[in-house]
């Protein structure tokens, strides 16, 4: 290699990979039995640290949230008539003297709602957004789209700065206490390199994790939520299939049972960028004021000459 090859080869940018159809999730948490498969899966194949075994007194829930070192965190959500009808800390219950008869209290009956309440449990990821904003507000280029158009982390090129941290509507991203560089779900890049699914939905258990090209979960997705229909679940949307008016589609979305607020996830997400019209009028505003102000100074100074 010549020396001026030598000096050029550390600016020169590779060849991108060549792109691939859109890859995404598709979580039913009509399926989703709490079992937290995907959880430790995730964790075994990443590499990620345990976050402790402490009672956390959010029902089954011990990781409480998504962070730099959980990538998939299984929410838990108990509710019944008492109160608000939303308690994710169980009633007590007392022991029967009798055994419990199955008519009037039935499993199938608690999943469904009645008036006996319900569990809610649901695997939640980092979205994948088609826009995202964490991409968007990245100054080193550290988050991009991948050839499987997924949102992706170069941990390398990340300084720490944790804007994407603030522009993550889903409070998805976290910098890690270790590094203090920002981590997230890579929807398994390196096993969809290999033609691997990822590791969480390999180890669900009642395929509540679906994985493929976005566009085929799409259509199974509508299909599912037309079966719960006609069982007579009438509260079964999806969350995040299509864009709405105040932010893009989902590359990880949900079939939910309950408004999102329940589940942990902003009712109305907004791209965070939509709030800036504001800032960049100011701006704007404060330049042209500067611009007349030192043009009138120059121009009294000329006067006085």
């Amino acid at each position: 290699m010549s020396a001026l090859a030598k000096l050029i080869y550390p600016f020169r940018r590779p060849a991108p990979p060549a792109a691939k159809p859109a890859m995404g999730f598709f979580t039913d948490s009509t399926l989703c039995i709490g079992c937290k498969a995907c959880e430790v899966a995730c964790k075994q194949w990443n590499q990620l640290p345990s976050d402790g075994f402490e009672f956390s007194g959010d029902s089954y829930d011990n990781t409480r949230t998504l962070s730099a070192t959980t990538w998939r965190h299984v929410i838990f959500v108990e509710q019944f008539p008492a109160g608000d009808g939303i308690a994710r800390k169980p009633p007590v219950v007392p022991v029967p003297e009798t055994p419990i008869d199955p008519e009037t209290f039935s499993l199938d009956a608690l999943l469904s709602g009645s008036d006996q309440g319900r569990w809610l449990m649901m695997s939640d990821v980092c979205k994948h957004c088609s826009a995202a904003p964490c991409e968007a507000a990245c100054p080193t280029g550290a988050l991009i789209f991948n050839e499987f158009s997924n949102v992706y982390i170069q941990n390398d090129i990340c300084n720490g700065c944790g804007y994407c941290v603030a522009a993550c509507p889903f409070g998805v991203i976290t910098r890690s206490p270790h590094d203090g560089h920002a981590h997230k779900c890579t929807l398994c890049y390196d096993r969809q390199r290999d033609d691997l699914i990822p590791a969480c939905a390999k180890a669900c258990p009642t395929e509540s994790i679906q994985f493929g090209p976005i566009e085929e979960l799409r259509e199974r997705a509508a299909k599912r939520v037309d079966e719960l229909h006609r069982l007579g679940l009438a509260d079964a949307y999806l969350y995040g299939d299509q864009p709405s008016a105040t932010y893009s589609a989902l590359g990880a979305f949900s079939l939910l049972l309950d408004r999102p607020s329940v589940y942990g996830l902003p009712d109305e997400p907004v791209m965070p960028q939509r709030n800036l019209g504001g800032d960049y009028a100011l701006a704007a505003f404060g330049a042209l004021a500067w611009i007349i102000a030192a043009t009138v100074a120059l121009a009294g100074n000329a006067i006085l000459w």
